[in-house]
């Protein structure tokens, strides 16, 4: 197998330049390696993420949404962690959005060193495509963030603080151990 980048031979200056404002955002930080137990969360929610991308379609219609370069990564982040290979081809359809545009994509998110390719060695006609390690990290740090934040609204929807009424103020009363609404 052999691994190829277009980077050092493509020059996109449509891709690179500042008009479009792409640009990878690289974690300043770096990140100590995950333990299996986060890497397994990370895992679980990527794969909840794209399919709850798919499951909005039974009620929007799927032409509102498009976000393929997402759905890109989140596919070859979870075969990553599972140690999977994924085909060119594979990951064009998981995309959701024709092929030529699919390939557009991975060739921009190769081109940004997030994902890379390589050729098959058995089969000369296919290649596969995988995150990158910038790729990974940056996947791992936008997963990590995402859950702090789910799991913070989650609690705060489980258990919201008692809302004061702005005629009266806050609850008052026996209920809320509140000694001022005790008449003794």
């Amino acid at each position: 197998m052999t691994v190829r980048s277009t980077r050092a031979t493509t020059t996109t200056p449509a891709l690179t330049g500042r008009r479009n404002g792409l640009r990878l955002v690289v974690p300043a930080t770096v990140h100590p390696a995950l333990d299996d137990a986060t890497i397994q969360r990370h895992a679980a929610l990527a794969r909840e993420l794209y399919a709850s991308r798919r499951r909005r379609h039974r009620y929007l219609p799927a032409e509102l949404f498009g976000e393929p370069t997402w759905d890109i990564l989140l596919d070859l982040y979870v075969a990553s962690r599972e140690g999977r290979r994924v085909p060119t081809t594979s990951a064009c359809i998981g995309a959701h959005v024709p092929p030529t545009t699919a390939l557009r994509w991975l060739r921009l998110l190769e081109a940004r060193g997030m994902v890379e390719r390589e050729d098959d060695g058995r089969d000369g006609r296919r290649t596969f495509v995988h995150l990158s390690t910038t790729g990974l990290a940056a996947m791992d740090a936008t997963l990590a963030t995402l859950r702090k934040r789910i799991l913070a609204i989650a609690e705060e929807i489980a258990d919201p603080a008692p809302e004061a009424d702005p005629e009266t103020g806050p609850e008052t009363g026996p209920e809320t151990g509140d000694a001022a609404a005790d008449p003794a």
